[in-house]
């Protein structure tokens, strides 16, 4: 009786081992490059998806790679060359006997994907996914094309009307049709409130209407172009003529500060148009009749920029508010104002404040240079 029973085990215990053996398999294959020959040293990873477990080999000389003894079920078969994943081969299902034969030819690979990019490019370009190419795709891969392409068309849609919107105000703010300009760049900032033209050009739509204004309309204009200001500055702090033309607004709003602030950011950001910014903040002290600042913030300007011609003339004309009247009756100017209006001339000797300067000095008693010469004119020609 107990050799029966013990025989019955041994039976059991063979009968077991050999349903263990069959749920074991491999997988084996050849790797080769791009350039069509093999790989070695490649590393093949195997990542089982359906319950937990990896295993890794490398291929030999030969480009040859085999894992045997892998349980059944269903993997991820990837390639790695050199430390990267240039290949992989999903959703493999393992069966019993010999070692399954997968290969990758990355050169073969590298051909069908390019073809497959071009069909998919096409696609996209027309809208219309092409048998052939869809005789190439996944359920789920033609389903996730479909998809782009769908947003694709919905982009290109909203890209022509914010195109025409975009290119409406430009034509209606070149006419000075400011309402319509107005309209038009509103419009176009709805479709795409991230477009720094859009903004820019409104507030220089507003700007112009409230040059057509007067009293609550045009500071109501103003305030509509500060607005605008604001928003593409969001979008692009750091960019120098946006702060500038944004100071010039806020100075049609009387916040005299803020202007000159913005101007002075202006010429931080771009040093090489620094000149022209400190310009614009000098007119506006010359104007507000604020003669100091304003002589100091020209001399920025041309120390920004020796060839400042404009900075010059500016400067030399606030500085003859200065001029003092001597005991014998003569007028007594300032160091540098005699100075300032001959380096204008030397720079522009026919710029639109030539006269102007020739005439200050002039007054001062001074003599013009008659060695300035128009730098444009042309050559006169040797005998």
């Amino acid at each position: 009786m107990k050799i029966r029973n013990l025989a019955l085990a041994a039976a059991g215990m063979a009968l077991f081992a050999l349903a263990s053996f069959a749920q074991i398999t491999g997988l084996e294959g050849v790797v080769k490059g791009t350039d069509g020959k093999v790989v070695q040293g490649a590393e093949i990873h195997i990542h089982r998806t359906d319950i937990k477990g990896d295993y890794k080999c490398k291929t030999d000389k030969k480009g040859h790679y085999i894992y045997n003894g892998l349980p059944i079920g269903t993997y991820d078969v990837s390639l790695w060359i050199d430390g990267k994943q240039v290949d992989q081969l999903k959703g493999v299902k393992t069966s019993p006997g010999d070692p399954q034969v997968h290969d990758f030819d990355e050169k073969a690979t590298q051909a069908d994907t390019s073809g497959k990019q071009a069909l998919a490019q096409k696609a996209m370009e027309t809208g219309q996914i092409s048998d052939d190419l869809a005789r190439q795709l996944t359920p789920e891969q033609k389903k996730e094309l479909q998809k782009q392409i769908d947003s694709q068309v919905d982009k290109r849609k909203k890209n022509n009307a914010l195109n025409d919107a975009f290119n409406g105000g430009m034509t209606a703010l070149e006419a000075k049709q400011y309402d319509q300009a107005i309209e038009s760049f509103n419009k176009a900032g709805e479709l795409d409130p991230a477009q720094l033209a859009v903004w820019s050009h409104l507030a220089e739509a507003y700007m112009g209407l409230a040059g057509t204004k007067t009293g609550p309309d045009h500071d109501a204009a103003v305030a509509k172009a500060l607005e605008s200001y604001n928003k593409a500055l969001t979008l692009k702090p750091d960019d120098a003529s946006l702060h500038n033309n944004y100071g010039l607004a806020l100075a049609k709003a009387d916040k005299f500060q803020d202007a000159l602030g913005e101007l002075e950011k202006a010429a931080q950001l771009e040093p090489a148009s620094a000149c022209k910014y400190y310009y614009n903040a000098g007119a506006l002290l010359t104007n507000a009749g604020q003669v100091d600042p304003a002589i100091e913030t020209f001399k920025k300007g041309i120390a920004a920029d020796a060839n400042c011609a404009d900075a010059y003339y500016q400067m030399g004309v606030n500085l003859m508010a200065k001029v003092t009247t001597g005991a014998d009756g003569k007028m007594v100017p300032v160091a540098g104002t005699v100075e300032a209006f001959q380096t204008y001339l030397k720079l522009k000797p026919d710029g639109t404040y030539a006269e102007s300067a020739k005439e200050m000095l002039a007054t001062l008693g001074s003599t013009v240079d008659s060695s300035y010469k128009n730098p444009n004119a042309p050559a006169k020609k040797k005998k």
